[in-house]
């Protein structure tokens, strides 16, 4: 990525999809150049979280709302210490942010952290062209970056691709650190690091959890140097087929049947760790309003996604694993895609979705209470 000053509102931008369409705009936020996979997030709010979600890296988000920036940027909302997105596309940026939290406007954050962004295009037909031709490489360019559209579009194919590309070490946390529990502490729990987000170990301490969050190449030795009660494996970035390391450890929590929970990417790996395979879904799922349904109970939730891959589980089956039987516990009722899995024979679950909702509904919140549920379970 190349970067020039900010404050270039009104500098012509473009920006080319790797197929060859093009959509010509303003640049927004900084002025440059940068690639990345082009997704759309159907999130009408909570633009700051989405942001700040380590799962987008290398990602360009489209926002499917056609007012951003509206209610400005705050130091209390971001759900790590930097931005993700590759790159920031919007329709109708606002002028003028007015609520009573913002402290500068997004466009000026994009800016001082480097994100070239565009606005100004037709945001509803990029997102229609994304999802009748699915998820695809593309390239923002503004200022100097500006060329002819054949050059930009050659540049664009030369970036790499979202499949096969193993990111989570890239935006995991280097060294251990704690989230101390609200209150009276109960119990302890080792979270893997794939590309958490700050409103995780919130959750969790909220119920008397002290969480160690360990870098992404944690061995199974260093989970339980911590002595868990129980083990968490988070969201992040990338393919799954690739996080062979992560799903090694996990496998090894499993056979110590010690509770675990994954969420999102987590959710991925235990679907690996149980014999499932990944796949790469067209267009995705991104933003807070997606209905799943959460097949023990009949209960449909709408929930916040961030997700480009899914777990390859039988819907209509239990399976039988290494770890004992096994089943599909949520689906999304918008495609059938795997939304969570359940061990019948060992405390372990997970789900697609983010149960933290930062930003987003709390319909799953439940979910660290199950969680809680096995640990308490477990000391019994």
């Amino acid at each position: 990525m190349t970067i020039s000053t900010r404050g270039a509102a009104k500098a012509p931008a473009v920006l080319v999809l790797e197929d060859g369409r093009a959509f010509r705009g303003r640049a927004y936020g900084a002025v440059g150049e940068t690639f990345g996979e082009a997704v759309f997030s159907t999130g009408m709010t909570g633009y700051q979280e989405t942001l700040t979600d380590p799962s987008y890296h290398r990602q360009v988000v489209v926002m499917t709302a056609p007012h951003v920036g509206n209610t400005g940027v705050n130091d209390e909302d971001p759900e790590s210490k930097r931005i993700w997105v590759a790159g920031y596309v919007v329709r109708d940026p606002a002028r003028i942010p007015s609520n009573w939290r913002s402290q500068r406007s997004l466009d000026e954050e994009l800016a001082d952290q480097g994100v070239v962004g565009i606005s100004g295009i037709d945001t509803r037909a990029l997102t229609r062209h994304l999802r009748e031709r699915g998820a695809m490489r593309v390239g923002i360019f503004s200022g100097s970056a500006l060329a002819d559209e054949e050059t930009l579009l050659a540049k664009v194919r030369q970036a790499p691709q979202m499949s096969g590309a193993d990111l989570s070490a890239e935006v995991a946390t280097k060294e251990t650190y704690v989230v101390p529990a609200v209150g009276t502490k109960r119990f302890t729990v080792a979270a893997v690091d794939l590309g958490i987000k700050g409103m995780t170990p919130h959750r969790m301490a909220e119920r008397g959890i002290e969480v160690h969050v360990l870098p992404a190449t944690a061995t199974l030795e260093e989970v339980y140097a911590v002595q868990p009660d129980g083990v968490f494996f988070s969201n992040g970035p990338g393919d799954p087929s690739t996080a062979d390391h992560p799903v090694s450890v996990m496998q090894g929590v499993l056979e110590r049947r010690t509770p675990l929970f994954g969420i999102c990417f987590g959710n991925q790996i235990l679907g690996r760790a149980l014999g499932f395979g990944t796949y790469k879904l067209k267009y995705g799922h991104r933003g807070i309003n997606q209905p799943v349904q959460d097949r023990s109970t009949g209960k449909v939730e709408v929930t916040a996604h961030n997700h480009g891959f899914a777990v390859d589980a039988p819907l209509d089956k239990v399976s039988d694993t290494a770890y004992g039987r096994a089943e599909v516990s949520h689906v999304c009722l918008n495609d059938q895609v795997v939304e969570g899995l359940q061990l019948l024979d060992r405390p372990a679950f997970s789900v697609q979705y983010h149960p933290e909702a930062a930003a987003g509904p709390h319909d799953a919140a439940y979910l660290f209470d199950r969680f809680v549920s096995l640990m308490e379970g477990q000391r019994a």
